[in-house]
């Protein structure tokens, strides 16, 4: 008796070790909501990942204030610019396959020189007389070193241009991205749609999520809420754009940043490079995305393969922001630690609450939120 109450004993200690550390992370419900009325979020859903296994998905407030519903953890949500890093790890393990080379130049990876595009939406005339559109590759594209402004429209003339060399720096750039989709479509003959719900959807189990709109997700889906409060019905994107057209839930959310930050789909090798400095950042914030770089960026940010690198007290970490008027995303994982937290906000007010949650869900770190958002006060756009 004594010998099986032993081994009893061994192996209830043994499932206790088990446990993910802080599986609770460290807060309680009441939390979040007394930060969510301080600054009057509407609606937050959040994930906590420990070791490559969600221990934590709840939503809080309202989808829709107007109709008193609330928010869900299966409430279809903006993902925003949460849409590059899918994108990203779905470019990664056609890299890992040997389909594509991430240092190869446009004049490989094209069928026609890229300022010959005209397309409606992939127009690429501007570019005709600058030959350093030759030098572009995906992994300049993926670390946001192309040269481009954000997106074309903000340039006065709309037109698009290179404000520097290809691989001189880093400036914010969803234009990369749009150039990234095209690689696939274009060079490699692949529907990027199918290829995302196919190797990283399908793969993961996001049964909610979609790079395009579908009908279903009318029955339950977030409207957003600006910095004044107001609301703004959620966008129908009919098309897919690898830059940020994904819908989707804080629960396939959950599973899907579990699964990045357990390298599952990608060889050790890959999951490596991509959470690996590629390129050291020197901006004192990430916008304006042309600001000089003056040398006043944190120590140890840089870019990675889709996210952001940056130097915790605890070692290495990455995050990853998604913005609009009225959408706040943020994902951040700490490499040494294993443990990540995922937030989705339909109200964009929630990025000033971000900081304090990410202390309740990680403990105290060093994620660089000057940077990322420019303040402590008023959110910056990505």
């Amino acid at each position: 008796m004594k010998a099986m109450i032993a081994a009893l004993s061994l192996l209830v200690l043994s499932a206790c070790s088990q446990v993910p550390r802080g599986a609770e992370a460290g807060f309680a419900d009441a939390d979040i909501e007394a930060l969510m009325r301080r600054e009057r979020v509407q609606g937050l859903a959040l994930a906590v990942i420990d070791h490559g296994q969600v221990v934590k998905v709840k939503a809080y407030g309202k989808r829709s204030v107007e109709r008193d519903l609330p928010l869900t953890t299966d409430t279809i949500m903006y993902g925003a610019s949460l849409t590059k890093t899918a994108f990203t790890y779905m470019v990664l393990q056609l890299a890992d396959e040997g389909r594509l080379d991430l240092d190869a130049p446009l004049t490989r990876l094209l069928p026609q020189a890229l300022p010959d595009y005209r397309g409606k939406r992939d127009d690429y005339a501007d570019l005709a007389g600058d030959e350093r559109w030759r030098l572009l590759t995906p992994r300049m594209l993926v670390t946001h070193s192309t040269g481009f402004a954000n997106f074309r429209w903000l340039e006065p003339d709309k037109r698009l241009r290179f404000h520097f060399t290809p691989g001189e720096r880093y400036a914010y750039s969803g234009e990369g991205f749009y150039i990234l989709q095209m690689i696939v479509e274009q060079g490699l003959g692949l529907d990027a749609g199918q290829e995302m719900q196919a190797r990283v959807f399908d793969r993961f189990g996001m049964r909610k999520t979609s790079m395009r709109w579908r009908p279903d997700f009318a029955a339950n889906l977030a409207d957003g809420y600006g910095i004044d409060g107001r609301m703004e019905p959620h966008d129908e994107r009919s098309s897919v754009s690898a830059a940020g057209s994904m819908d989707t839930t804080i629960a396939d959310q959950a599973r899907m940043w579990a699964a990045i930050q357990s390298g599952e789909g990608l060889s050790t090798t890959m999951r490596a490079e991509m959470v690996k400095p590629q390129l050291p950042i020197r901006s004192p914030s990430q916008f304006p995305t042309l600001a000089p770089e003056t040398g006043d960026a944190p120590a140890g940010l840089a870019a990675g393969l889709g996210v952001v690198t940056f130097r915790d007290r605890s070692g290495p970490g990455w995050f990853k922001g998604g913005h609009n008027d009225w959408t706040g995303n943020m994902v951040i994982c700490l490499e040494a630690r294993r443990r990540c937290v995922v937030m989705l906000a339909n109200d964009v007010r929630a990025e000033r609450i971000y900081p304090e949650i990410a202390r309740l869900a990680l403990g105290e770190n060093d994620m660089p939120w000057r940077w990322e958002y420019g303040w402590y006060g008023a959110p910056a756009a990505n």
